[in-house]
């Protein structure tokens, strides 16, 4: 699938249009079905396939992989700050930075609806994959896996954001009560994992791992990629040995020897790679929507938007830990040369940029080919040593944690006690995965928020931003259905 992700034709773009419930989730209408010679036109393994291509196309819009993402994600962290120029609030990054947002901030109701865009499709799959029967039954149970995986992906980035959240398992239908009250009442954070790891274990039961996919299916979700997810999952929720037991069914995957590597189109889903969102770089080409543009540097000699600028914080992190290898690969700085020879002159804006959304061959194109990195064997190194350490087994972990220090040429670790490798690995996660969208959630997970704010000159109220404010625009589409988080 990577580089060549086949775009739905004509007819089909036609089709689903009509079929689907409208693209904004707060328009809670029933399902046009398809007709008969719709199904007709989709009942062989091409059309069963389109409707899976359609969800991961969806990853690759504007509202869901990139400027409002990166804005709630890492513009609002101690990683990273808003960049650009100070004129420039890019919408609404200004607030996100500052940690003034509030319920009317239009990046939250971005990626609101652009995660239940991502679940409407799945929930269009979901329905449809079972009448499609000239299609390969065994194409059919693998595609329908990756809806699974790509659900529950969509629900961990709303629960870990929003906290309570609706749970929508199927299309809703028109004038159905009992579907309208489904859309619009949130459910407990319990019961949206509890959903997250059915997903996910009906996933785990129908893919094939990463090695089975070969040619354009190469990126596609893997059964190693769902067991990476249910380990991160069981991390959040506290359930330790959960963790370790799916983290230990990860294999198959080995750490790129060169940190670097990793964020240039040679390194994509290579053996470190669990699962990325990906981008094709060209005119008309599905790369994710301005991911790079926007993050490009910014002023004469630049070539992008300057937003979501490594702070000092994070280059001091670095620095601190003597980690030149994986500042050098996250972080561009002024007046340096970059691994394809371009040089970022003195005259950019900003002194530093984002190095892993760089696209050498389509340097400031709306559509690159830069590939998100989601789940890397290297988190999962991570996620194994926290539990283990977190269920007293603190000898064991150390191991894990040095793997990825040695990588990028570090010494072993000197904590030897629970609560000093907890901190270790804590910092780990940092250095090793900035601007891979975990900051902000390793902080509230980890009660490490307000005082890592506080020293970025950031004030984060306990009590109310461990989660972000549900978009008013539901709210108000809620009709006392739904409240409020503690805004």
């Amino acid at each position: 699938m990577k580089k060549n992700i086949i775009l739905i034709s004509a007819l089909l773009t036609l089709s689903l249009a009509n079929h689907r419930c409208s693209e904004d989730f707060l328009d809670v209408k029933g399902t046009e079905f398809l007709s008969t010679q719709d199904l007709d036109v989709l009942n062989n393994n091409e059309g069963a396939e389109s409707f899976i291509t359609s969800i991961y196309a969806k990853f690759l819009d504007w509202n869901i992989s990139s400027f409002a993402w990166n804005g709630i994600s890492s513009i609002t962290t101690d990683d990273a700050d808003k960049g650009s120029s100070p004129g420039d609030a890019g919408s609404d990054k200004d607030l996100l930075d500052a940690l003034t947002f509030n319920a009317t901030t239009p990046s939250f109701e971005d990626v609101w609806k652009g995660n239940y865009q991502v679940i409407n499709r799945a929930n269009q799959a979901f329905f449809y994959l079972p009448q499609l029967t000239n299609a390969d039954a065994a194409l059919r149970d693998r595609l329908t896996g990756e809806a699974k995986f790509l659900r529950a992906f969509a629900y961990f980035t709303l629960v870990r954001s929003f906290g309570e959240v609706p749970i929508v398992d199927h299309v809703p239908v028109a004038g159905n009560e009992a579907d309208r009250v489904m859309t619009l009442t949130r459910k407990s954070k319990e019961e949206v994992y509890a959903f997250i790891e059915k997903d996910l274990n009906d996933a785990i039961a129908a893919l094939p791992n990463k090695g089975s996919y070969t040619g354009n299916n190469v990126g596609r979700a893997s059964k190693g990629a769902a067991y990476a997810l249910l380990a991160k999952v069981s991390l959040y929720q506290k359930k330790w040995q959960q963790a370790v037991d799916n983290a230990n069914l990860v294999t198959g995957y080995s750490l790129t020897p060169d940190f670097g590597e990793i964020y240039k189109i040679s390194g994509e889903n290579n053996a470190e790679s669990i699962f990325e969102i990906q981008g094709r770089g060209g005119l008309n080409q599905p790369g994710i929507q301005q991911y790079s543009q926007t993050q490009g540097a910014r002023g004469a000699g630049g070539w992008g938007w300057g937003f979501n600028t490594p702070s000092q914080s994070l280059v001091d992190a670095y620095n601190a830990e003597g980690d030149t290898e994986r500042r050098n690969a996250t972080i561009i700085f002024r007046n340096s040369t970059l691994y394809d020879g371009r040089v970022v002159p003195n005259t950019v804006e900003n002194p530093y940029y984002n190095y892993k959304a760089y696209s050498s061959s389509f340097t400031g194109d709306d559509d690159s080919d830069a590939n998100i990195r989601y789940l890397r064997f290297a988190e999962v190194l991570l996620i194994k040593a926290e539990a283990m350490n977190e269920l007293g087994q603190t000898s064991a972990a150390i191991p894990f944690l040095n793997q990825v220090r040695n990588r990028a040429g570090l010494a072993n670790t000197t904590a030897t006690s629970q609560s000093d490798v907890r901190i270790a690995i804590w910092k780990e996660r940092r250095l090793e995965l900035a601007f891979e969208h975990d900051r902000w959630f390793d902080l509230v997970r980890t009660g490490q928020a307000a005082s890592a704010m506080a020293a970025n000159g950031k004030t984060f109220i306990v009590g109310k931003h461990e989660v972000f404010p549900i978009p008013q625009s539901f709210i108000t589409e809620a009709q006392g259905l739904s409240s409020q988080n503690n805004y």
